[in-house]
């Protein structure tokens, strides 16, 4: 990772304990030390890096060692260090605490390059760490209109990143040869967010000693495939999660109403989520995480058989009247996505008017073109790749 050590931008080394990241950080501070002539301050909390003896370990080269009297004191030091010793880099090994990632986003505010280490084996697991979420520029839940919502073919509440990153890379350590690089921390928490494809550097040594390096497959937000594209339609056999409601009573209804239906126990599997209204205003994290999931969550005024007998209607409802659209629009996202990879031009399935109108406004929003061809009821959209983006490159 020289070639990274050497951009000047802000570096954070993830992975397990053990996997050798303050071998690492060790050796970065010497190379930006000793190899590009640098004012680099260790901020070394548990001696780990330039041992415990009064003279530095001759392997952190020339940089500069600044010893923290005890652990809860890190995120004063790195702060004393930019103020009194007027250092380019700075160099923290395990940010592990809030007010550590704060004093981090300062440092890097002030415009002193950083390179630090955390536990976690991947970026995913710093998105969904409320602690370090800071480190890759924090996440808010954000709530859009009607209009925006049905222009982006989401939920009405989705998850944003709220800040610029405190590091504008992130190297996953993977073993002791093999890592994964994240070059723009920013646009990847951002595609995540949106559940679309990732695609990591890959470098690793092979056995001669040569620096090997590849493009990974795709891999779609957090890891896996968005969800609602492998749930079942609601009216055909929706599976509902109940949160804060009378399981029985449910259940009863469902027999009553004779509706195609069950109840599960995990959200992981559910296609909606139904809750009462004062649980929906505290907002625990059931249902914070079927937010998170693009489950539809359906209120209850009140735990009552007329009200539970009433959402499942708008539940068998909705799932007739509202799935096309989500099918539809998640095709048409997958097809801007093989087009900004290289594919000319992608054609979707036969829909009428107001879908196709949906699809071309989402293409739109990447800047590609569209056209729609083929007579009714068989008129279908074509997405294109943009003529004047391959002029610019």
């Amino acid at each position: 990772i020289e070639d990274l050590v050497q951009s000047g931008k802000s570096i954070l080394l993830l992975g397990r304990p053990g996997v050798g990241k303050t071998t690492m950080l060790r050796e970065v501070a010497r190379v930006l030390a000793d190899d590009m002539q640098k004012r680099v301050v260790i901020v070394d909390t548990s001696n780990e890096i330039a041992g415990d003896g009064d003279i530095p370990h001759p392997a952190i080269g020339r940089a500069r060692r600044m010893q923290v009297r005890t652990p809860a004191l890190q995120h004063a030091v790195m702060i004393e260090a930019v103020e009194n010793h007027m250092p380019e880099v700075i160099v923290i090994d395990e940010i592990g605490t809030e007010l550590e990632a704060l004093a981090a986003r300062t440092i890097a505010e002030r415009g002193v390059q950083l390179v630090g280490t955390a536990h976690g084996n991947t970026l995913e697991n710093l998105v969904m760490n409320p602690t370090l979420a800071d480190l890759i520029g924090g996440i808010q839940s954000v709530t859009l209109g009607d209009e925006e919502a049905r222009r982006r073919g989401t939920q009405k509440s989705i998850l944003e990143r709220k800040a610029p990153p405190t590091f504008h890379m992130v190297v996953e350590i993977q073993s002791w040869e093999r890592v994964a690089i994240h070059p723009d921390v920013a646009q990847v928490v951002d595609s995540l967010l949106r559940g679309q494809n990732i695609s990591p550097e890959i470098r690793w040594l092979d056995e001669e000693g040569n620096i090997q390096i590849e493009r990974t497959a795709a891999v779609r937000g957090f890891g896996q495939p968005v969800e609602r594209v492998e749930r079942e339609p609601h009216g055909s056999s929706a599976k509902i999660y109940p949160f804060g409601v009378s399981r029985d009573r449910l259940n009863e209804a469902i027999r009553r109403l004779q509706l195609p239906m069950q109840v599960v126990d995990d959200l992981r599997l559910a296609d909606v989520l139904i809750t009462v209204r004062n649980y929906y205003r505290r907002k625990p994290q059931a249902l914070r995480d079927a937010e998170a999931r693009g489950v539809p969550i359906y209120v209850l005024k009140s735990n009552t058989a007329i009200q539970t007998e009433l959402c499942l209607t708008d539940i068998a409802r909705a799932g007739t009247r509202e799935n096309p659209v989500q099918d539809a629009m998640q095709e048409a996202e997958e097809a801007i996505d093989k087009v900004m990879q290289g594919h000319s031009a992608v054609e979707l399935q036969p829909q009428n008017a107001y879908i196709r109108r949906l699809q071309h406004l989402m293409a739109s929003r990447y800047n590609l073109p569209t056209e729609s061809y083929g007579k009714e009821p068989f008129r279908r959209v074509r997405i294109l790749r943009s003529d004047h983006d391959e002029e610019d490159e």
